[in-house]
């Protein structure tokens, strides 16, 4: 059955334990064949397949399922869970008018994924939304162009609410050896003596910006965890196996492995820049992290918000209600003048001297099989990126 486990190692998670969402294997069997004769709701999209798996091994903590309305508006309306606790964007499961007719609370439904039931729903509620209303919420926006927005218009008309219990995660494989679980990384974290450990949160290629922000974290805190996410991204970010590759060649060559681990993320984007963040925080808080950055126009997209909007958004709680340490950084650079990586704070010199590039810059030369300087993206990482958009190119 699933688990609520308190006594774990390193700092509490949120809501004070880990809510591990995956069936035992001693019961499986029987709940598969259950599934199987229950009605259906799709799993339509990788982001609700990402959300299960977060479920299922606790990183959603403290819930235990999709929300009903009165989480659903309270994490809109006041970015908190009906218990009072921060929570920022909504974990919920679409459902058809189709789907939602055979269902009504106390009932059970299987998640099905490409025609196999991957959880059973203990349904509490099903309930209509307002997309409009949600997307101006989350987003700030309702226009379809922001791709949050566009995924939540694509979505059917019903909301299902409810506990449950997953049987199975169909993207267990991707990245194997890099797919912890909060406690597995929480007792790698413990093996490992840290204290304090810092996450960083990617979904692009570390450039030498990036590996500077790491690396200065790294000063402060006694370990890092390079935590790429991997569940699902815009068809224009770079893929996740590429993306892997690049951060691999980096922990081979620039990072102290003794005191870096990198370990994949399996949430899906939502590009929600400001309440994201926090939610971002608060998932690596459920890891066992105590530290977070935070840099420039975090989980953004387009200009919809500010450059430091997410940052300034940690401000708005008591750091003791959200357990997890923010550390700022305005955007870095290299300096011609200075001759090493800088930011705002630390360089007094002009654009004309700082090595910046914009992201079509770097996109056409990569296309051009050129690298970028080696000011701006390590060179191991540049031939990787040239070999992907090559091959993307001739697809």
């Amino acid at each position: 059955m699933p688990m609520t486990l308190k006594d774990v190692p390193g700092s509490p998670p949120h809501g004070g334990a880990l809510e591990v969402r995956m069936a035992g294997d001693e019961e499986r069997d029987d709940l598969e064949a259950e599934a199987s004769r229950l009605p259906g709701i799709e799993a339509r999209s990788r982001r609700v397949l990402s959300d299960l798996e977060l479920l299922a091994v606790g990183a959603l903590s403290p819930n235990r399922g999709f929300m009903t309305t009165d989480d659903y508006a309270g994490v809109l309306e006041d970015m908190r869970l009906s218990s009072n606790l921060v929570w920022t964007l909504p974990v919920v499961l679409p459902a058809s008018d189709e789907e939602a007719s055979r269902l009504g609370s106390g009932d059970r439904a299987a998640i099905v994924h490409q025609g196999t039931p991957v959880a059973i729903i203990d349904v509490a509620e099903v309930y209509r939304y307002d997309p409009r209303r949600e997307a101006l919420m989350t987003y700030k926006t309702d226009e379809e162009a922001h791709p949050g927005v566009a995924y939540i218009y694509s979505q059917p008309p019903n909301y299902v609410g409810g506990e449950v219990t997953v049987l199975s995660n169909p993207f267990a494989a991707e990245f194997g050896s890099y797919r912890r679980t909060p406690l597995q990384l929480r007792e790698l974290i413990a093996e490992r003596g840290w204290r304090t450990v810092v996450a960083f949160q990617t979904r692009n290629p570390i450039h030498r910006a990036h590996e500077y922000l790491t690396k200065c974290a790294l000063e402060i805190t006694e370990g890092l965890v390079i935590h790429p996410l991997v569940g699902g991204t815009k068809a224009d970010d770079i893929p996740a196996e590429t993306r892997m590759r690049c951060y691999e060649v980096l922990m081979e060559n620039y990072y102290p492995n003794d005191r870096v681990v990198l370990s994949v993320f399996p949430a899906a984007m939502r590009y929600a820049g400001p309440r994201e963040a926090i939610w971002h925080a608060l998932l690596r808080k459920n890891y066992g992290i105590t530290h977070f950055i935070v840099g420039r126009d975090h989980a953004g997209v387009g200009d919809y918000y500010g450059t430091y909007e997410a940052q300034e958004m940690f401000d708005r709680f008591d750091p003791a209600e959200l357990g997890i340490q923010p550390l700022k950084f305005e955007h870095s650079f290299y300096c011609r003048r200075c001759g090493q990586m800088a930011s705002n704070k630390t360089c007094p010199h002009d654009a004309q001297e700082r090595v910046h590039l914009s992201g079509t810059q770097v996109r056409k030369m990569l296309l051009e099989g050129r690298e970028p300087p080696p000011e701006f993206s390590r060179p191991e990482v540049a031939r990787i990126l040239i070999e992907d958009a090559r091959s993307r190119r001739q697809a």
